[in-house]
């Protein structure tokens, strides 16, 4: 056998097998995604979401206190609103004593050192259950619904958010949300993390059920992107960096690698996020109950494929069980 072909020298220890990988998983590399029920003292556990809860703001400090103590760097908040009166252009989103709001500012006070990031969407608080306003037909209406994204956004940096990540995959509203945040005094205090990359994908179904977000007629695929858009993608990559996000996202991420990796090649200077959501964590926590794999294996193996093709910040469910892993 010749020299060049002997390659198993170079990975036959544990500590030289993690040698081999460009980037490893750290805790500063994890946002946990969270659900901000508006009822206070929610402690609800999602069926669809193994282990996953909402959460009300009196039950946050109990519920985060220990994962902070463990390493948590880093959370985004979603609402859901149970209780509220929703309407056709999502009022409720940036109501001062709805969800997102009032934890944004319980959690500053609690955890001063914890990075909080706001999902920024209309779905939740509409009466159609779609990410933007719409025309009498049923199609979106971008220039008023890239004007109120804009306006939830900067409500959201007012109540003390780090980072606005705007989900809603409007045309034109990474720059409008930059425009108001420079305007308002905000552009060198709150992080822009864009949803670039944001696919219709059939893995959101257990999020749906969390957030209760479901569209009440039609589906999203106007403006969430075909599977198969990979020149879509590309494009909306660049635009978006041109116009302003501080980070740039990929959702979801396993079915996506190639477009990670893709962002990772078109914008080398922006830090690169993915989402490895609610139907991939599903999905992983089935195959591991069935007998398929080791949970934790699994796990690290659908990570270490997101840094591998790029990735520099991973939302995922599993945070907390990483920050046991990462400790053992």
């Amino acid at each position: 056998m010749d020299i060049s072909s002997i390659l198993q020298g170079g990975y036959q220890h544990p500590l030289s097998r993690q040698w081999q990988s460009k980037r490893q998983l750290t805790k500063a590399m994890l946002m946990y995604p969270i659900f901000i029920s508006d009822d206070p003292d929610a402690s609800q556990l999602i069926a669809t979401l193994p282990g996953q809860s909402r959460w009300g703001i009196n039950k946050l400090e109990g519920f985060l206190a220990p994962l902070v103590k463990k390493g948590l760097q880093s959370v985004i908040l979603f609402g859901v609103p149970m209780n509220c009166n929703k309407d056709y252009r999502g009022t409720p989103a940036d109501d001062k004593e709805g969800p997102v709001i009032l934890a944004i500012k319980k959690i500053r006070s609690l955890f001063p050192d914890l990075y909080v990031a706001c999902d920024v969407c209309l779905c939740e608080y509409t009466d159609h259950g779609h990410c933007g306003l719409l025309h009498p037909d049923g199609t979106i209406n971008t220039a008023p619904s890239v004007e109120r994204i804009a306006e939830v956004a900067l409500s959201y940096a007012r109540a003390g958010a780090h980072c606005v990540a705007p989900s809603d995959m409007m045309d034109g509203r990474i720059k409008s949300i930059k425009r108001a945040l420079i305007d308002n005094g905000f552009g060198n205090k709150c992080t822009l993390m864009a949803y670039s990359a944001k696919f219709a994908s059939s893995l959101y179904g257990p999020f749906r059920d969390a957030a209760g977000s479901a569209p009440s007629f039609g589906n999203r695929k106007c403006y969430q992107l075909p599977p198969g858009g990979r020149g879509l993608a590309r494009r909306a990559i660049q635009r978006d960096a041109a116009e302003g996000a501080d980070i740039i996202m990929v959702k979801p991420a396993m079915p996506y690698l190639d477009i990670i990796s893709d962002a990772a090649q078109l914008t080398p200077d922006h830090p690169l996020a993915c989402y490895q959501v609610s139907g991939e964590f599903a999905m992983v926590h089935a195959g591991a109950a069935a007998g398929v794999y080791a949970l934790r294996d699994m796990a690290f193996e659908s990570v270490d494929g997101m840094l591998r093709a790029g990735a520099t910040l991973i939302l995922t469910y599993f945070t907390p069980d990483f920050l046991d892993w990462l400790d053992n």
